[in-house]
């Protein structure tokens, strides 16, 4: 028989009945459960074991604040680990299973930990496994991993998909209880945009757990009729199943919604959890309060749950933890427990009271002036013991203790932007929201220590009417439970030796006076020498009653002793969560260029390049390696004509009457006097000194140029140049756009290049040598009247040109050069054999442009004009940059054409030792060239532009390569640049 601890009434659908399995058990439950809920009304109470001690561990709380129910949820590739049994919404077919143990729950092996815990005391990493310090490897290292850790992971990929979106809103209210159901009424009625957010699937916060009444109904009704109007309000969006996470600058907080994790199987497409950015004008924090334990003896059995929590079960869920409980409080709330349970037919054992002066009941026992002092049952609670203020001693049996402390304010987003600590409030006996709140935040409701449903309900209202500066009158206030706050601090009991603190990393009350005694007295060092604190709950139930014992044994008060602040996330967050759909092909955008289809029905292999997938080769009938594709590209473009597609340079206009002179301060050599129609290659410096990236600029016109960039660098090089504009010279008369994505471009090499640009450029264009010579641009129409930009610029040392349409007309032309270039056998080459012809021309590139490397190494250094300033000039002549033996741009040859040269070998003495300090430099790049019929390479080597002819040695460890090579010129092919002239 299941669902034994089945209560009567409740919010569950009890015509929707759902099974499920907890460690290949079955079990049936009801719509409206959570797991946690489900498994008292299963009467199981053993659902884990602690991290350290694998002391048997039941539920302590009914929310996210829990520290012990931490299951592992479904299997295969969707087993997620860690997951609290108290926040996870029932459905059918959902399976849980147990972690932390071995072989089983009920038997773990490693709860043997629990004989040694005088050992294992806070600390004892540090102090065991600092020496011998030979043991940590062999020894210490393998039984920590083995040992570390709680549920485990499938391993598998996740096959489930994750999303991210953004959301806007005049207010954003953060919790759905009384004061955050009452500011949404008072803000969503004054017509502002409001957003409501709650981790629960039901929206009402502790309104869904009480009996009492608001207004003229019950509270779960009265939420439930707040939740319904809301509804009907085009401006409130209400943002069930979801946990703000933390609160960041400029207003923004980050929310993460379950979309699917209440659910068996996900509908295609629909995203399993969604982290939202929320941008806001204002915020109101109704986040509640979390209630607080009591440490004695043994408190950490299955069964022994916070007093609010059992309410919750019986009011919400309609389950009792056992059909016999017991309350130990310091405070009225743990008697409104007791009289709930009792009214639901459950048997209260007795209500320990530590106060003298505390109620009595007809309904059941008080026991005034009392403490628990120890517990009994391995696997689950079975007796108290309780200690009388006449000295003797009595023992309450029953299955379930209720534990109440007072409630502490969940404080924990209003120290996540600024850093502002939470301040001591001594009626509450706890700390509540500080002056340093978060930019736009206000704090209502018990988060703000207003305890009372009357004072929650209007501390909602007057906090979004101050955010949004209401003048109008506020709404009138439903008849609520307006009691006083009637407690008496209460931390731990007296001689105790093991009372539990931190029930998830096992911290103890010793542990705590421990770290006093060794000098660990800041609650900075409390929180890492004992963990306290440091579990998945953020010590939620924990932190101040360690402080508290701490200020104790310090002599101090406990705000004197001060608190840790806090951090986001603030609940766990799943990692998949914040990368989103950031995975696989979706990892990073993709960036197709105008040719990608073209290239596509080619067959092309295409590789990534930044954010773009570019063409790497075009493979043809019988070709077996890509050897063959890449240098048949070669080849055939050297001989006669071939088409890249470039369109992943970087393109900036740059124009304004300021222009010629801004580039000339951020380009190392002047462009202030070059003509309109010619074209300049550029050098880049950082502020350093060292090179930052090359290109080219083209002057359309005296107040218009046309940057262009390296692939990789065409977004940091913009970023640059508005930071100059900005703020270097805001007074320039200069604009830019990025235009990279505006204009596909095309490199047309090869000497028969002119001859196929003639057909398709419009005829009143001349395009000839003497008329368009080398380095010349300008605007001109192709195809009839299509605007292009054509510039004659080479980087593979043939006769080159590269000719921009509009990107939408991309495809269109790349198919037309390629019909046009039929009668002289045009080829198309993608970027191996570009990289393969710009070696043998010795142009340097992003292996050689590494943010290393100076103008002098890549044999620039007249690049650099004395005559002008330019944003890293004067740093590029730092001694150590110019040394005349520093690293020079040389060509490298293997004395055997057939041997491999390897980037990133470095080069050695053809004599001598092998080694970092007879280092003579690297090579930066390899290529094949079918031209030359041998192995080539560029690299940096000391003094390398007086070496050429040396011969030197090769060397790779790595590869356990060694090969003699000949330093040679960079420029393998036309050194003297007759073919790009032609």
């Amino acid at each position: 028989m299941t669902q034994t601890n089945r209560l009567d009434g409740g919010q569950i659908d009890r015509n929707t009945s759902l099974s499920f399995r907890f460690d290949g058990r079955n079990l049936t439950a009801h719509s409206g459960d959570t797991l946690a809920s489900a498994l008292l009304a299963n009467d199981v109470r053993l659902i884990g074991r602690s991290f350290k001690y694998h002391r048997p561990r039941g539920l302590l709380t009914a929310g996210s604040e829990e520290p012990n129910g931490m299951v592992e949820l479904r299997t295969g590739a969707r087993k997620e680990p860690n997951t609290r049994a108290t926040t996870i919404e029932m459905f059918d077919g959902l399976e849980a299973y147990s972690q932390n143990r071995w072989p089983s729950l009920k038997f773990d092996a490693l709860a043997v930990n629990d004989m040694f815990s005088n050992f294992l005391s806070a600390g004892f990493y540090y102090k065991t496994f600092m020496w011998p310090a030979a043991f940590w490897e062999k020894l210490y290292e393998p039984i920590i991993r083995r040992a570390a850790g709680l549920g485990s992971l499938s391993m598998e990929a996740d096959p489930d998909e994750y999303d991210k979106g953004f959301r806007h809103c005049d207010l954003l209210i953060i919790g759905a209880g009384p004061a955050g159901l009452m500011a949404a009424l008072t803000a969503g009625r004054a017509g502002a945009d409001v957003i409501l957010a709650d981790e629960d699937f039901a929206l009402g916060g502790r309104l869904n757990s009480e009996t009492f009444t608001v207004g003229d109904h019950s509270a779960s009704d009265w939420a439930t009729q707040a939740v319904a109007e809301l509804s009907s309000m085009p401006n409130v969006c209400l943002m069930p199943r979801t946990t703000v996470i933390g609160a960041f600058d400029h207003g923004i907080y980050g929310a993460v919604e379950r979309t699917g994790d209440h659910l068996a199987t996900l509908p295609e497409g629909k995203p399993r959890q969604i982290l939202w950015r929320i941008y806001t004008q204002k915020a109101l924090l109704c986040a509640g309060a979390t209630e607080r334990p009591i440490a004695f003896e043994n408190n950490d059995r299955p069964g022994i749950m916070m007093a609010s929590a059992l309410r919750t079960y019986a009011n919400r869920f309609a389950v009792t933890a056992s059909q016999r409980v017991a309350i130990f409080t310091n405070n009225d709330d743990g008697h409104r427990t007791a009289a709930d349970l009792h009214a639901k037919g459950v048997r209260i054992a007795a209500v320990v009271d530590v106060r003298e002066d505390a109620p009595s009941s007809y309904d059941y026992e008080v026991l005034k002036g009392a403490q628990v002092t120890n517990t009994k049952g391995r696997h689950g609670l079975s007796f108290v013991e309780v200690s009388l203020p006449d000295g003797s001693t009595r023992t309450l049996d029953c299955g379930a203790l209720g534990v109440s402390g007072g409630w502490n304010p969940n404080v924990h987003l209003t120290c996540h932007q600024q850093r502002g600590r939470p301040v001591w409030n001594e009626a509450l006996a706890a700390f509540v929201p500080g002056g340093e709140l978060p930019v736009g935040m206000s704090v209502a409701g018990a988060a703000n220590g207003i305890m009372s449903t009357y004072g929650a309900l209007q501390s909602g209202a007057e906090g979004a009417a101050k955010a949004l500066d209401l003048t109008d009158a506020l709404p009138d206030l439903p008849e609520a439970e307006d009691a006083p706050i009637a407690q008496t601090p209460f931390w731990y009991v007296q001689g105790c030796k093991r009372a539990w603190v931190d029930q998830q990393n096992d911290v103890t009350v010793k542990d705590v006076k421990l770290s006093y005694q060794e000098g660990f007295r800041s609650v900075e060092h409390l929180k890492r020498y004992t963990t306290l604190g440091m579990a998945t709950d953020q010590g939620k139930t924990s932190n101040i009653t360690g402080l508290a014992i701490m200020a104790e044994v310090a002599g101090k008060s406990i705000p004197e002793v001060g608190t840790t602040i806090f951090r986001p996330p603030y609940t766990p967050v799943p990692i998949a969560t914040f990368a989103g759909r950031m995975k696989g092909q979706e990892f990073h955008p993709t960036r197709l260029t105008p040719s990608h289809f073209w290239a596509k029905e080619r067959g092309a292999v295409f590789v990534e390049v930044g954010n773009w997938l570019r063409a790497q080769w075009f493979p043809q009938p019988g070709e077996t390696h890509w050897r063959e594709s890449v240098d048949r590209e070669v080849r055939q473009t050297r001989a006669s004509v071939g088409v890249c597609d470039c369109t992943t340079l970087g393109k900036i206009d740059v124009q304004g009457t300021d222009a010629a002179e801004f580039l000339n301060r951020i380009y190392a050599n002047g462009f202030a006097k070059l003509a309109v129609g010619k074209t300049r290659y550029g050098l880049m410096l950082r502020e350093d000194g060292m090179v930052m990236d090359d290109g080219t600029a083209a002057r359309l016109a005296e107040d218009h140029f046309v940057v262009t960039t390296t692939t990789a660098n065409a977004v940091s090089v913009y970023r640059h140049m508005e930071f100059v504009r900005q703020c270097l010279c805001p007074d320039m008369d200069v604009q830019l756009i990025s235009t990279t994505e505006g204009w596909a471009q095309y490199a047309v090499a090869g000497p028969n290049a002119r001859k196929l640009l003639q057909k398709i450029v419009d005829p009143e264009f001349d395009i000839s040598n003497e008329a368009f010579p080398f380095m010349a641009c300008g605007n001109v129409t192709v195809c009839g009247g299509l605007r292009a930009r054509l510039f004659r610029i080479s980087f593979s040392g043939e006769l080159a040109y590269e000719i921009a349409v509009p990107s939408r007309y991309g495809d269109a032309l790349m198919r037309r050069l390629m019909a046009e270039g039929e009668e002289f056998d045009v080829v198309p080459y993608g970027t191996e054999a570009l990289g393969v012809m710009r070696v043998e021309k010795g142009h340097a590139a992003g292996s050689e442009l590494n943010g290393t490397t100076t103008a002098l190494n890549l044999g620039l250094g007249k690049m650099v004009s004395k005559k002008k300033d330019s944003i890293g000039s004067i740093l590029s002549e730092r001694e150590a940059l110019v040394e005349p033996d520093g690293l020079r741009l040389v060509g490298i040859k293997p004395l055997e054409a057939e041997n491999k040269i390897t980037a990133g070998g470095h080069l050695m003495n053809a004599d001598g030792p092998v080694d970092a300090a007879h280092d003579q430099g690297y090579v930066t790049s390899a290529v094949y060239s079918p031209i030359l019929n041998s192995n080539i390479g560029l690299g940096l080597v000391k003094n390398g532009s007086e070496r050429l002819g040396e011969k030197m040695r090769l060397v790779s460890p790595l590869t356990n390569l060694t090969v003699e090579v000949e330093l040679v010129s960079a420029h393998f092919v036309d050194p003297e640049g007759e073919r790009l002239r032609a």
